[in-house]
């Protein structure tokens, strides 16, 4: 009997835990987890240039194939490849000894003809002296008249087969046309050139200064109108004084200066864009033909007041631009913006978002619209300028 009562008090005791802890669960109720943390700040408010930044590439303002203008033997190179040279500095020699020749037998011709042409004038002279005086024919005049033209004709070819030869014998010697880096030569010393026409030498490019072309979006230039109109500027005080940067790409920024040169007349129908042009200093030769650059320019050349925000701070789906905003009993609130350009790490609001918005900075994934949130504030951070 005392065994029987010993394991009734143990299984007592056993079970007296399992009773207290379904008395307990019967008695809690359900705590909703604390609203998820995300950190916000108001709008950065600060004066920004507007730019247009796009990509564009780099050309030479001149660029010319050297040629063999006449035939003959090359005879001597006066430059070393890839070297700079100015305008007019002799690069080629092709034998001259044969125009220089045939530039003689024009001369001597010429001086023949001018001969002639005295003895003829002189010739006319005694006629129509003898024809007033009614002592010669009218046939004799006739003839003295027309030995006069015919001879003075002559000169006049005389004179052109010299000045050809003159210009044959130039030819002869093949000048820089401006100034320039001349490309490895493409023939040899003692080549035979110029016999089926025309043989191109080597090339000249000149980099300094250097052409830069890029297009404008039709948009972009929608806009870029509506401001000319409102500042009443015209085309004529752009081209030749609006600034333009340019950044390649190992720079930090936009270092290389320069102005707008050229704007087309008309938007390309293929691409919808404008195409302009600037023109930058290159005496180090920093900017090469083909190169592919960062260009910027200010559409508005005055700071204009702004909001900026992180750029990262910024989402995108398919109705288009948003920032996240904790509004009114800190509810997530999806806001639609529109862009303007980035500022260092930030970007500009052009719409859609208030100096007082609490804009969602970190934690965007904690926080979902419509849903509450626990904002902490963090400072503003001034764009870089």
């Amino acid at each position: 009997m005392k065994t029987n009562r010993f394991f009734q008090i143990r299984a007592l005791w056993t079970a007296l835990p399992a009773l207290v802890l379904l008395t307990a669960c019967g008695e809690n109720q359900y705590v909703a987890p604390p609203p998820p943390r995300v950190t916000v700040a108001l709008p950065v408010q600060q004066p920004v240039v507007r730019y247009f930044e796009t990509t564009g590439t780099a050309a030479a303002i001149n660029s010319a194939n050297l040629v063999a203008r006449v035939q003959g033997y090359l005879q001597e190179i006066k430059y070393k490849d890839g070297e700079g040279v100015k305008k007019g500095t002799p690069l080629f020699v092709i034998e001259p000894e044969p125009y220089q020749v045939k530039l003689e037998q024009a001369k001597a011709a010429q001086t023949g003809s001018v001969a002639v042409s005295k003895q003829s004038d002189a010739e006319y002279g005694r006629q129509a002296d003898l024809v007033s005086r009614q002592v010669s024919t009218q046939a004799n005049y006739d003839k003295a008249l027309a030995d006069r033209d015919n001879n003075r004709a002559k000169v006049e070819q005389a004179q052109t087969d010299t000045k050809t030869a003159e210009i044959n014998l130039s030819y002869t010697t093949v000048n820089a046309p401006f100034d320039g880096v001349v490309t490895a030569r493409q023939v040899s010393i003692g080549e035979l050139v110029g016999a089926s026409g025309p043989t191109t030498l080597a090339t000249i490019v000149q980099l300094n200064p250097i052409w830069v072309n890029f297009n404008v979006g039709e948009r972009d230039v929608l806009t870029s109108r509506k401001i000319m109109e409102e500042r009443k500027i015209t085309i004529n005080d752009i081209v030749g004084k609006m600034a333009v940067e340019v950044g390649l790409q190992t720079d930090k920024g936009f270092p290389h200066k320069g102005t707008i040169d050229y704007i087309a007349p008309t938007v390309s129908t293929s691409t919808g864009t404008l195409a302009v042009r600037g023109v930058f200093p290159n005496p180090d030769r920093n900017i090469l033909p083909g190169y592919f650059v960062r260009v910027r320019f200010a559409l508005i050349p005055d700071p204009v007041p702004s909001l900026l925000v992180p750029d990262a701070a910024v989402g995108s789906d398919q109705s288009g631009r948003y920032v996240l905003v904790v509004g009114a009993d800190n509810v997530v609130e999806q806001r639609k913006v529109v862009l303007g350009p980035v500022v260092g790490e930030l970007r500009v609001i052009d719409e859609g978002l208030k100096p007082d918005d609490k804009v969602v900075v970190g934690g965007a994934l904690r926080a979902v619209p419509g849903q509450k949130v626990d904002p902490q504030t963090a400072p503003n951070t001034p764009a870089v300028k």
